[in-house]
């Protein structure tokens, strides 16, 4: 069974009270647990979140020495802004899945930019809490 970590970024521990329109109404632990029912036979997930930057680095490095076969990152608004995760990403050679609730691109233009697009193998952008589900669909059919 393939173990892959689900690293999310900040605000998303708010979801079900923020930008409701764009987010839905889904609770981040609405979130958890139904990519938890989901994958139950198929994958063993790991959760993260984190609002600060730094932990999200020091995460991203952890994995290294762990056993974790693949990573889903929505790093939320620091995909826009955050030098220091992708370098961090980029260390890894592990599949890396880049998911993101809402469609970024269709939205300010300052979430156009992406700092960490080109590192991942697959991104899914605006699919909702689907998108965590189609990634590890994805990463399951790989292995």
């Amino acid at each position: 069974m393939i173990k892959i970590l689900i690293i999310n970024g900040p605000n998303l521990n708010m979801l079900g009270l923020r930008e409701i329109n764009q987010y839905g109404k889904i609770s981040y632990d609405d979130l958890c647990n139904l990519i938890k029912t989901h994958s139950k036979n198929k994958v063993q997930i790991e959760f993260y979140q984190s609002n600060i930057e730094g932990e999200i680095v020091s995460r991203v490095q952890e994995i290294i020495d762990q056993d974790i076969d693949a990573l889903i990152v929505n790093p939320g608004a620091y995909t826009h802004t955050s030098i220091a995760i992708r370098d961090a990403l980029a260390i890894l050679n592990i599949p890396k899945i880049e998911v993101h609730l809402s469609d970024i691109n269709s939205r300010e233009n300052f979430r156009k930019t992406n700092l960490i697009t080109d590192l991942c193998e697959l991104s899914i952008i605006g699919k909702g809490a689907n998108g965590y589900i189609e990634a590890i669909e994805y990463l399951y059919e790989k292995n």
